[in-house]
């Protein structure tokens, strides 16, 4: 596996315990976005980004200068893989929006994006985190499905750690 990253964003520390999940079954560190440089990026051939998501759709605050940097480098042959956390109940008609922002916010920067879910494994109303039936990577509902939670993430980590 080439030199890789787990990079989250979290206000109430689920997606940071979730991170720390993929990055111990990955074999990686994880970090905090707001501790990311432009070093962490070029340092890095692979960079698994995770956000929780907030309001209607929104990303994790500490996110918003992470995507700014992000989007100033140079993503050119590396390969993303996204997580997003969200709650399908109260929030289903945005279910891991902040996902699909980070996607749209870095989709056409060169990178090469992996880990999309099929969507028809879970329960919410709408999404912009997904794409042709697909998450655009893990999508997680700690808080409604957390008995899903560790099985999904194993199932994704399975897909993904070979293409890294």
């Amino acid at each position: 596996m080439k030199k890789t990253v787990v990079i989250y964003g979290s206000s109430t520390g689920t997606c940071e315990e979730i991170a720390g999940k993929i990055a111990e079954k990955l074999g990686v560190e994880s970090m905090n976005v707001a501790d990311m440089t432009a070093d962490t990026i070029k340092e890095n051939d692979n960079l698994v980004l995770g956000t929780s998501t907030w309001g209607s759709g929104e990303l994790q605050d500490d996110w918003y200068d992470g995507l700014d940097t992000l989007k100033a480098a140079d993503l050119s042959g590396k390969t993303i893989a996204l997580f997003g956390c969200g709650d399908s109940e109260s929030y289903g008609d945005t279910f891991c929006g902040a996902m699909g922002e980070l996607y749209n916010g870095l989709k056409d920067k060169g990178a090469t994006f992996i880990g999309a879910v099929d969507a028809s494994d879970y329960n919410y109303e709408d999404s912009e985190a997904v794409v042709d039936g697909k998450f655009v990577g893990l999508a997680l509902d700690d808080m409604n499905e957390s008995d899903k939670t560790d099985e999904r993430i194993d199932a994704w980590v399975a897909a993904i750690k070979d293409k890294l």
